[in-house]
């Protein structure tokens, strides 16, 4: 019995992905950090998934992704890995074959891209505001069910 509940519990794992917190608008920076309120977001983002027993953690390499993957990966001790966004293919595949509670933090294009494939629905890309959208894919035997979370942070200008 215990054999067949634990290879029952590798079979179902979920998949968050979440587009970088918001970042400083400047128009000569092009790998801006995270705003006060980006910051909070990325706070916020680590106590949502505090109980969701993640085991890997995903970033591109710009300060905004990683600040925001960073509070996460700092209360779960779990390292970063990088991904090249321009390499979409390899870090899809790597992310189904691993089969474990993950999070990745993308960008406004790349996070619908990622949520699409793993889920087989179709996502459009986030508007240029729209930072507080968080997907689930959770994958349940054979079955792959995409949920669309929104975090309660509004931030006011």
């Amino acid at each position: 019995m215990l054999a067949s509940a634990s290879s029952f519990a590798a079979d179902n794992f979920s998949i968050y992905l979440t587009r970088h917190a918001e970042k400083e608008n400047s128009q000569s920076d092009k790998n801006p950090s995270l705003t006060g309120c980006g910051k909070v977001r990325a706070q916020q983002l680590a106590t949502l998934l505090s109980s969701a027993d993640i085991k890997q953690i995903y970033s591109t390499t710009y300060q905004r992704t990683m600040q925001t993957a960073l509070p996460l990966s700092l209360q779960e001790r779990i390292s970063i890995k990088n991904y090249n966004p321009r390499f979409l293919t390899q870090i899809m595949m790597e992310l189904k074959q691993n089969r474990e509670n993950t999070l990745v933090v993308g960008h406004s294009d790349t996070t619908p891209m990622i949520a699409e494939y793993l889920s087989g629905q179709p996502l459009e890309q986030f508007k240029e505001n729209q930072y507080q959208i968080l997907y689930q894919v959770q994958f349940i035997d054979e079955e792959v069910i995409l949920t669309t979370l929104t975090q309660p942070l509004e931030c006011k200008k």
